[in-house]
């Protein structure tokens, strides 16, 4: 048992896997099957940036272009200490199954660095994001590939690294990026896109459940800018009570329900959510299998996998993380009838509004954020009842949905363009 409960959990393995279902299923030309295994181009970076103490560091990273038959490839770039290539790897895969779930014109990439921002100063980080960027700025462009914010970037590191890009072009290029600070050509709307894209499929699933969700219990796992604000969003727009949330150092647990702006101030001022008064103490494990009605992963992969997905009690399971229940946790949960909204869908929100961006930035006029909630939400109510509707028309849960809808659209425009 103990081999194979490695694979179970190697996010690129799990991303083929879950690739293979569906292309067995819809029964996909080999060639095109073959061709969606394996990212297109991948680029591994040795970058050396001098540190505050006068030292030389030695980082390592990557940029993934997994496929860009649909248009340009999109995704973010994550600073964390355990990133690896294979994770880059699974992450630009979702990304293109995301942006053609979304029928956004783009295709799905991803970079990620090796390091750990919370030892590190302004000063190097800034250092960091320019030298990454002087090493994959080859494969970048508003036609070839733009990044984003991911785990541990933020807005003004994105400007740094436009800035970075622009020095190296001649010229300004700001929208190599997005999640730019709106000074620089960022989009109103952008910081809690992918909460808000989560949301609104959560109103949608609601719906078809016929759950009327006020006054109804959620719980969070993570508690970055995504699960701040799905916090901040279930509450206004849903009307639910948050009972639980959790970050790296642990988690909390009122059942009466957490206040969204007690606990930010309490989270900046301690640097953590755990110890907020008034709430007892939870481990990350604990949360995920609490009785509420929604629950909202919001953390790393693999987190519901094959020896946890049995004790799950939410009636609804809405992903904001990228990968977080395994293809065995993916069965458990579908024979027990629970909901699943998959990561493909859920936590589209922020690649759809960063098109958004890219679309503001390449014409020069920029859209009030009213204009951007509303067309971020015809975006997901529309994805939305397409994956369901074609979960339903194969039998499948909704995940397998989300997969084959992807799957034909991307095999789709390679065969147009002749590459299979």
């Amino acid at each position: 048992m103990q081999t194979e409960a490695a694979p179970d959990h190697n996010p690129f393995r799990i991303a083929r896997k879950q690739l293979d279902e569906a292309a067995d299923i819809i029964q996909l030309d080999p060639a095109a099957h073959e061709i969606l295994r394996w990212p297109l181009r991948e680029l591994h970076v040795t970058i050396p940036v001098k540190m505050d103490s006068g030292c030389i560091k030695i980082f390592h990273g990557f940029r993934v272009q997994y496929n860009d038959a649909r248009g340009p490839n999109k995704g973010g770039v994550r600073f964390h200490p355990d990133e690896s290539i294979d994770t880059v790897r699974a992450l630009a895969a979702w990304m293109t199954w995301k942006t053609a779930v979304m029928d956004l014109p783009l295709g799905g990439g991803k970079g990620g660095v090796i390091c750990d921002t919370k030892s590190m100063s302004n000063d190097e980080l800034e250092r960091l994001s320019r030298a990454y960027i002087r090493q994959v700025g080859r494969m970048l462009g508003l036609e070839k590939d733009v990044p984003a914010p991911d785990m541990y970037t933020t807005p003004q590191i994105m400007a740094w690294m436009a800035d970075e890009y622009s020095f190296m072009q001649g010229n300004n290029e700001f929208g190599v990026v997005t999640g730019k600070p709106l000074e620089l050509g960022g989009s109103a709307g952008r910081g809690d896109a992918t909460a808000r894209g989560g949301i609104y499929c959560v109103r949608e699933a609601a719906e078809l459940l016929g759950m009327n969700l006020s006054g109804m219990k959620a719980a969070i796992q993570g508690y970055g800018n995504v699960g701040s604000n799905t916090h901040k969003l279930a509450v206004e727009l849903l009307g639910m009570r948050v009972v639980c949330v959790s970050d790296s150092q642990g988690g909390i647990y009122n059942p009466e329900g957490l206040d969204h702006a007690e606990l930010m101030t309490h989270k900046q001022a301690t640097g953590s959510v755990t110890g907020f008064p008034g709430a007892l103490p939870v481990a990350n494990e604990e949360l995920l299998e609490l009785d509420v009605a929604v629950l909202f992963p919001a953390a790393l992969e693999s987190v519901i996998n094959g020896s946890n997905a049995g004790n799950i009690k939410a009636i609804l399971i809405a992903e904001l993380a990228n990968g977080p229940a395994t293809p065995e946790a993916d069965k458990i949960l579908y024979s027990k009838g629970i909901h699943v909204i998959p990561d493909l869908l859920c936590n589209a929100g922020g690649v759809t509004v960063s098109y958004f961006e890219m679309v503001q930035n390449s014409y020069g006029y920029y859209w009030e954020e009213e204009d951007v909630h509303r067309r971020l939400e015809k975006k997901m109510k529309t994805a939305f009842r397409k994956v369901n509707e074609t979960a339903r028309k194969y039998n499948v849960h909704n995940r397998l949905g989300a997969y084959i809808l992807a799957v034909e659209r991307v095999a789709d425009a390679m065969k147009l363009r002749g590459w299979v």
